[in-house]
């Protein structure tokens, strides 16, 4: 009797086993990953927009400068490291590893340039009085939990990224990652970018005094 009609032929040493889904099994995992957690700073904001709008004392502690201006520098920082992940993809699809690895880079630091100028907005409140629980202008307490929390979450998404970004961009440039692995990554980064354009009007210039 011939072979199996069924069998898959595959170089020596590479996996057989195929997505049952028509996508990359670590793909696939990144959008249930990207979805569960859409549905969690879903559920954040949505309580984050209960609590402000059940406490008639909320306060709006933010000026157009400096807080603002921080903010809005912050958001064309994120959309920047949006452009140069795209030309990273973009660059590794084809073949160009030490344009991916410079483009790669570039996302690297920019995401450190966020997180540079988001804690040192923390470290001014802190020095203010902010607390998560404290509200040194006499009004509702929440606004420090919500703020730091909300604004905390989602900076440590960013240095979390910052650091897959960089093993992903060490095991690239070894050649152990290829253009996928760069092209998962993405998915995850402008996800965090997309959660900032929803953080920074509500819990920022909503609250602007």
């Amino acid at each position: 009797m011939g072979p199996s009609v069924t069998s898959v032929a595959a170089p020596h040493g590479a996996p057989i086993e195929q997505s049952p889904y028509g996508i990359q099994s670590k793909k696939l995992a990144m959008w249930l990953f990207i979805i569960a957690d859409a549905a969690t700073f879903g559920a954040i904001l949505f309580v984050y927009g209960y609590l402000r709008i059940a406490n008639p004392n909320w306060t709006r502690p933010f000026a157009f400068s400096p807080t603002i201006v921080n903010g809005i520098t912050m958001t064309v920082v994120l959309l920047t490291s949006s452009l140069t992940m795209v030309a990273a993809v973009a660059a590794a699809q084809s073949g160009r590893v030490s344009g991916g690895v410079r483009w790669l880079g570039a996302t690297i630091l920019l995401g450190l340039v966020f997180a540079a100028l988001h804690l040192r907005e923390w470290f001014a409140m802190i020095g203010e009085g902010w607390r998560l629980f404290q509200n040194p202008m006499g009004g509702s307490p929440l606004f420090g939990a919500t703020f730091f929390g909300i604004t905390g979450l989602h900076l440590l998404h960013v240095i979390c990224g910052v650091i897959v970004i960089g093993a992903i961009t060490l095991g690239f440039r070894r050649g152990r990652f290829d253009a996928g692995h760069v092209e998962t990554t993405a998915l995850y980064w402008h996800f965090v970018d997309l959660v900032w354009m929803f953080v920074f009007p509500l819990v920022y210039l909503m609250n602007t005094r």
